[in-house]
């Protein structure tokens, strides 16, 4: 991240603890610069948020729902680096909706993740990114996200 640009304090006030791997994986992975964020899902005091959006979740919901793995990942990455400050770009995100056959609003489910990163880092928080509807995540899980980000 350049020094133009300062993450909001209440964005990083914002954040919730780092959540755990519920599996055998590592939360995050930094290698050559390069951190690789594990997808996450969307907690709310601890537990995960259900359900198909387009079905059981309106689009504003599935939009919340998908800033709060934006959040999850800014801890993970925290926990992971030590100090934001070192984050040059948000390179890649990949979000996985649950949604049924026909849904089309994939890319505006996972605004909620990209605002996230653009609020903390500006134009270093402009990524690339992939949105895809899928028949089922783990848990039912109403979204995933991943990213790749690169530090100094």
């Amino acid at each position: 991240m350049n020094a133009r640009h300062q993450i909001p304090q209440a964005l990083l006030e914002s954040l919730p603890p780092p959540p755990a791997p519920v599996a055998c994986f590592r939360p995050a992975r930094e290698i050559n610069g390069l951190v690789y964020l594990s997808g996450l899902a969307p907690l709310e005091n601890g537990a995960p948020l259900t359900g198909q959006i387009g079905t059981e979740i309106d689009l504003a919901e599935g939009q919340r729902r998908a800033r709060l793995v934006g959040l999850a990942l800014l801890s993970n990455l925290r926990a992971t680096i030590g100090d934001l400050s070192r984050v040059t770009a948000v390179i890649k995100v990949n979000g996985y909706v649950n949604a049924p056959a026909g849904f089309t609003d994939h890319p505006q489910i996972i605004n909620g993740c990209s605002d996230v990163f653009i609020e903390a880092f500006g134009e270093a928080g402009e990524h690339a990114r992939t949105a895809v509807g899928v028949a089922s995540l783990p848990g039912n899980i109403s979204v995933e996200i991943e990213a790749i980000v690169a530090v100094s």
